[in-house]
């Protein structure tokens, strides 16, 4: 009888030819030490230099991948492959396949994803740009953490491990270097089981130019992480807007402020005005996003997405919205019966700003609130 696949191990591959024969071999080799039935699936991303010839003559599986990316390419290989467990890993000689026990013995203990750990397992010389390995990974591991409350020191270790039926479930929809954050994150969302075991990075084998680009990956991988985190994003930022605005505003409604020789009055009340609208659309957008996301399957349901719906509704919105340009309205009014009582004439700015500036806020802000109940309940309809 014909033994169940335990453990494919799946090579994305852009012209390896210098190093994917040892890759396989390495592969095939760790099976059979460790009797492991297991197959290598290549997933090929329109090489020219003979990569395809070379996997088939080492007894590995191939797939043709045609959309471009490191992601799109993974991905057609997890597709295919016919493992329970997946282990990935870069097919360029970096990352050492004969030695994936700990891995394995992980994804046994039924977690969900195993990450390797290079700071952890060891960088040797060479094999990581100095960019990336004092800056870049550990820059995008921390705020991966924070973004995510993540326990995971390497965010963007080539090699790791998951259960097939986990991987299939986590809707990954990226195409490039960002899907190995994405991988972190939906694990993370989806709350499954994640660990990480050390692993040893080397340099690479090959002679052509490395497929990584610094600045446009690192920021590929940044912007993920931002768009997947809508607090951080839009939430966080708005809310700090809105208390500096609302605080500033109140002294400068009052009084002036006076810094030694400098005074803030009227005009900087224009801008600490500013700062509250800027901070109330941030706030609005992480609403308008988190419905959008959540309801299109961008984002996993979650408890806080309930309590959007629990907590605000079309009717609460207009009440609020329409309490403000009442609100707009009646300082309106106020300033209109001061600009009266001067026969309509010239009004000194410092006294009747005080009022017009906040009149104008309330009744933008009712507005805008108005608007964003309406569109807001338009999202939620699907849910």
């Amino acid at each position: 009888m014909k033994q169940e696949i335990e453990l494919s191990v799946v090579m994305p591959c852009l012209n390896e030819s210098d190093t994917l024969a040892i890759c396989i071999r390495k592969a095939k080799e760790f099976f059979q030490k460790n009797n492991i039935v297991g197959e290598v699936v290549i997933a090929d991303n329109g090489s020219t230099d003979g990569s395809q010839d070379i996997a088939i003559s080492e007894g590995a599986i191939v797939t043709n991948i045609k959309e471009k990316g490191y992601g799109s390419a993974l991905f057609g290989g997890f597709q295919i492959a016919k493992g329970k467990y997946i282990i990935m890993g870069d097919s360029d000689d970096s990352y050492d396949f004969l030695d994936l026990r700990k891995f394995v013995e992980k994804l046994r203990e039924d977690y969900d994803l195993v990450m390797g750990n290079r700071f952890q397992g060891g960088i040797k010389k060479g094999a990581m740009p100095f960019l990336h390995r004092y800056l870049g990974n550990p820059v995008l591991s921390f705020i991966g953490r924070i973004f995510f409350d993540i326990k995971i020191g390497d965010f963007h270790c080539g090699l790791r491990g998951f259960r097939k039926e986990a991987i299939m479930s986590m809707g990954l929809s990226t195409t490039g270097m960002e899907f190995a954050s994405e991988i972190v994150v939906k694990a993370s969302l989806l709350k499954m089981k994640i660990t990480e075991v050390p692993t040893i990075l080397s340099p690479d084998g090959r002679t052509g130019e490395p497929h990584l680009n610094t600045w446009n990956d690192g920021w590929r991988h940044l912007r993920f992480l931002l768009m997947y985190s809508p607090r951080w994003l839009f939430l966080y930022p708005g809310i700090f807007l809105i208390l500096i605005g609302i605080l500033l505003s109140i002294i400068l409604i009052i009084n002036p402020i006076i810094i030694y020789n400098i005074v803030l009055d009227v005009h900087t009340l224009l801008f600490t005005s500013g700062l509250i609208l800027v901070g109330y659309q941030f706030v609005a957008f992480f609403f308008i996003t988190k419905v959008f996301t959540t309801t299109n399957g961008l984002l996993p349901k979650s408890e806080s997405f309930d309590n959007i719906f629990k907590f605000f509704n079309l009717e609460k919105g207009l009440c609020v919205g329409i309490f403000l340009v009442i609100i707009g309205i009646v300082l309106s009014i106020f300033a209109i019966q001061a600009w009266a009582q001067e026969n309509f004439g010239d009004l000194e700015p410092n006294i009747v700003f005080r009022i017009i500036i906040p009149a104008v806020l309330s009744l933008v802000l009712g507005v805008q609130t108005v608007l964003n109940s309406f569109f807001l309940s338009i999202l939620g309809l699907k849910k």
